[in-house]
């Protein structure tokens, strides 16, 4: 069942996962009526479009992806808008983030109005992150406002470093007079030094080149500083070692206007995964080591950091796989996020890391209040296995988590009028 829209959807036994919302972990019914959540109660009995009753049905509020990456318009062979968006909601995201790394970069109103347009008839909706400069060029700001006027949530180049300082300080002034968010990347391109992985015994060993921690941590310092003399508004779309988490807390006991995510991919695994010189493990940032990952898990619990990402890039076979030295860094995620987070972590707190990141974006949050618009993820939290290439529904399948442990279903999703139920999902 893939984007029907239906008038009345009637949602039996399930059991609500929201900790802000009083019916958290209560088995309810749930009634939608043209897209607006209408009724929650112990059993509702109606004639109703669609009724879906599922084997220990669990329902939470919809889920957000804040840094992923498909390909059109221009790498339409990595992945399409369509397909794309069709992997997001089957892996249960109900929003998500898109990068401007397309072929023409998102930099004019025209490029984000389109793909807006374009994509509405998804259960998926599609926000837009555009370009900070012109073609992310770095020298020329972009129409910020435009972007804004046409949907843009948030400004940045794509993995590029600011290089000109200026730039970023205009654009944090700008911006405040609109509410908009720069997006920074914190990457050194001369400090990274053409770098394969994270530098350390690893890359020694290894014998490959390494990226120092220096190469994420001096551009993330330089950025707070400009954040803290403008007071402007900051997301910095991942973090992957303890010293950001040091310097991300410290911005945020100041006070300023920051919040930041980390990679699925940087919270399970260390660079020792890389001995193998499997390029699926090949990312960026680089995967880091233990005493780092121990530190942005904690950032996370702690709420330092805000939200958790998949890192969705895909990469056609032609560039991924290649010798590592020469392979493309990236690795899809989208579908692999659910089930691996909650190996690692209790339920609830999946829940919280992949939704609490909506209203950094301007998204619409709801808790399960009654006349809102429906927006929720369907799961069950329990069953395990490991993940198969077979699962995935992504073009490119560049994937570091094949064959990582696993734990739960993804049901599907709901989205106003719209369902995604995945194949094979049985309704009751």
């Amino acid at each position: 069942m893939s984007g029907f829209i239906y008038m009345k959807i009637l949602l039996k036994n399930a059991i609500i996962i929201n900790e802000k919302s009083p019916f958290h972990n209560q088995k309810l019914d749930l009634l939608i009526v043209n897209g607006v959540l209408s009724e929650i109660k112990t059993q509702i009995d109606l004639d109703v479009d669609q009724i879906i009753e599922l084997k220990d049905l669990h329902v939470s509020a919809g889920w957000f992806d804040p840094n992923v990456s498909f390909g059109e318009p221009g790498f339409e062979e990595r992945e399409t808008l369509e397909n794309g968006l069709l992997t997001a909601a089957k892996s249960g995201f109900t929003h998500i983030l898109l990068n401007p790394n397309t072929e023409p970069v998102l930099s004019s109103h025209a490029d984000v109005s389109y793909l807006i347009r374009s994509t509405t008839s998804h259960t998926t909706k599609l926000h837009i992150s555009s370009a900070l400069s012109k073609n992310s060029e770095g020298k020329q700001m972009a129409s910020l406002y435009d972007m804004h006027k046409a949907g843009s949530r948030a400004f940045g180049d794509f993995n590029l470093p600011i290089k000109n300082p200026t730039l970023l300080r205009v654009a944090l002034d700008y911006i405040q007079s609109f509410d908009g968010i720069i997006q920074a990347y914190p990457t050194d391109g001369l400090l990274s030094n053409n770098g394969q992985i994270n530098e350390g015994s690893v890359s020694t060993n290894l014998g490959l080149k390494g990226i120092p921690h220096i190469a994420e941590t001096a551009p993330l310092s330089r950025d707070l500083q400009l954040l803290e003399y403008t007071q402007g508004k900051l997301h910095i779309p991942y973090i992957s070692c303890a010293s950001s988490v040091r310097l991300i807390q410290k911005a945020k006991k100041k006070g300023l206007n920051v919040s930041c995510s980390v990679g699925i991919a940087h919270l399970l695994y260390t660079d020792k995964e890389l001995i193998d010189f499997n390029p699926n493990y090949k990312i960026l940032p680089p995967l880091r080591g233990i005493e780092d990952q121990k530190a942005l898990r904690n950032g996370l619990l702690d709420g330092t950091i805000d939200m958790v990402t998949s890192l969705h890039q895909p990469i056609n076979p032609e560039l991924k796989d290649l010798d590592f030295v020469n392979s493309e860094p990236g690795s899809i995620g989208l579908e692999a996020a659910f089930k691996v987070l909650q190996n690692q972590f209790p339920l609830e707190k999946v829940i919280s890391f992949l939704t609490r990141g909506k209203k950094r974006f301007g998204i619409e949050d709801n808790s399960f209040e009654l006349g809102s618009s429906a927006d929720c993820t369907l799961f069950t939290p329990n069953g395990s296995g490991s993940l198969s290439i077979n699962e995935l529904s992504s073009s490119s399948k560049n994937c570091m988590f094949i064959g990582a442990p696993t734990k739960g279903t993804i049901y599907g999703c709901i989205r106003k009028k719209r369902i995604q139920l995945n194949n094979g999902i049985n309704i009751i």
